[in-house]
């Protein structure tokens, strides 16, 4: 442990420099390279015909895949395979069918204009390309096994990697279930292979060498994550937790908001990076409360671990001593009063938890809302207009428009929080990007080699002359500027 000047205290992880990779680790990821090789040379619609065909696999066989989540650990008890057919199945083969769609444009090679370039590079053409990574590392959350790492995967698998994927611990039968579509679909096995789902194998995957890694889990995880990387400078993109807002405006529909918070407190177990954790009321909603209320009686309990049960408690005394109203505790935990110094308003608990703040103004309500260190999603409720205007202010990665967790699923938007909520994003065009280097070509079709000599005394006024004909601050400026150039032009002849 470390102390902070502030009177906060960081833990330093150990170094595993003296800890080597197993065997097997290697070994997999030569196998995967291997695979990759040949994948990347696979034409781009035969990548996607087989993506095809899996989707259509995974529709025939889509509550068999729906069984394979566990749905017996805490947060998830009350998940039924339709709940998983709607979270995870559905938005898995639509996030399929956009790269089906989309893909061979967002990875098409892209000639840069020649309107824009410059007048003494007239001669040179550019083209930026797409490239495979080579062999990615997936690290998958337990709470959406399927549909998280498997967008990532599809996506991996469209921009021609392979893929290692590394369940959380309980995920392995729809990680296999999952693999075992693709394979039978005609995918080289070698390009998606399965990892322990001890937090070691993706340890020992990163010191044997892949190219990119995609987590998604808690800020405590992707700071240890980071902490593994940064010897490697291995590149990351890291979808982190959550403690995100609603904001209620004047004007909102109180019964779509209180169904909303009641549908985001209940959607598997309030184990969701997006749940809503702060409700801010923007001026007065008088019969907003007493309905959320009425609705969340409603609501079954969720086992909570003894971990998070324990944390929430901690959370609970120190809002207390902070002047909060516990509104109501046990199914679900409703704070009154809520302050952005209170713990429970900046943390990342997995459990169904709202704190109340009641806000006059905007103004009031985006500054009770910074202070929070997670910024991954928040969610607007009233009139368009002033919904987009408090969009445009709020420093998160997506903003929700009257809706709640829902929209999200879209399969064109891309997805990724900002500050402790992590950086990058998966799905979407920009997530299928990710998956990608970027590569420049850039052809010189001039046959002119002055560029190669060196300069003289001469060339000073030369290129004096060029800069302010090209870039000068009005047609006096330039004009003098092209006088310039033209002299020195007729000196250097």
């Amino acid at each position: 442990m470390k102390p902070l000047r502030n009177g906060c205290t960081i833990y330093t992880m150990p170094l595993k420099t003296e800890r080597k990779p197993p065997h097997h680790e290697p070994v997999v990821l030569g196998q995967a390279r291997a695979a990759q090789q040949i994948w990347a040379r696979t034409a781009l619609r035969k990548r996607l015909a087989l993506l095809r065909h899996a989707r259509h696999s995974t529709a025939a066989k889509s509550t068999e895949l729906a069984r394979s989540v566990p749905c017996e650990r805490p947060g998830a008890l009350h998940r039924s395979v339709a709940d998983t057919l709607v979270a995870e199945v559905l938005p898995l083969v639509e996030a399929c069918r956009f790269l089906e769609r989309e893909a061979g444009w967002i990875l098409a090679p892209q000639r840069l204009s020649a309107h824009t370039r410059p007048f003494w590079l007239r001669r040179v053409s550019a083209e930026t390309r797409r490239e495979p990574l080579g062999v990615v590392l997936i690290i998958a959350p337990a709470n959406y096994p399927l549909f998280l790492p498997g967008v990532q995967a599809l996506q991996a698998l469209a921009a021609g990697n392979a893929v290692l994927l590394k369940p959380a611990p309980g995920g392995m039968a729809v990680a296999e279930a999952l693999r075992d579509v693709l394979v039978e679909c005609g995918l080289d096995p070698g390009l998606l292979q399965l990892l322990e789902e001890s937090p070691d194998a993706a340890m020992d995957a990163i010191a044997a060498g892949v190219d990119k890694v995609f987590l998604t889990g808690s800020a405590t995880t992707g700071a240890e994550v980071l902490y593994q990387l940064a010897s490697r400078l291995t590149p990351a993109v890291m979808e982190l937790s959550g403690c995100d807002a609603v904001f209620v405006l004047p004007g909102a529909d109180p019964d779509r908001v209180v169904a909303a918070l009641a549908f985001g407190l209940r959607f598997n177990g309030s184990a969701t990076c997006m749940a809503p954790r702060r409700l801010f009321l923007v001026g007065e909603h008088p019969g907003l409360l007493p309905a959320l209320l009425e609705q969340l009686k409603t609501l079954p309990a969720v086992p909570l671990s003894g971990r998070i049960q324990t944390h929430l408690a901690d959370l609970l005394d120190d809002a207390r001593r902070l002047g909060a109203a516990v509104l109501v505790e046990g199914s679900v935990t409703l704070i009154g009063r809520a302050t952005a110094e209170m713990h429970i308003a900046q943390s990342d608990i997995f459990a169904p938890v709202l704190c109340i703040f009641e806000a006059p103004d905007v103004e009031s309500a985006i500054a009770a809302h910074a202070p929070c260190p997670y910024a991954l999603t928040a969610a607007i409720f009233g009139p368009e207009g002033d919904a987009q205007a408090l969009a445009s202010r709020l420093a998160v990665g997506t903003v929700l428009i009257n809706d709640l967790i829902v929209a999200a699923a879209d399969p064109r938007v891309s997805f990724g929080g900002r500050k402790s909520s992590g950086f990058g994003v998966t799905r979407g065009r920009e997530g299928l990007l990710e998956m990608t280097a970027l590569k420049t070509i850039v052809t010189q079709r001039s046959r002119d080699r002055r560029a190669y000599q060196p300069t003289t005394p001469d060339h000073q006024a030369f290129f004096a002359g060029y800069i302010e004909a090209a870039h000068g601050g009005g047609w006096l400026a330039r004009w003098r500027g092209l006088g310039k150039f033209l002299r020195a032009a007729a000196r250097l002849d």
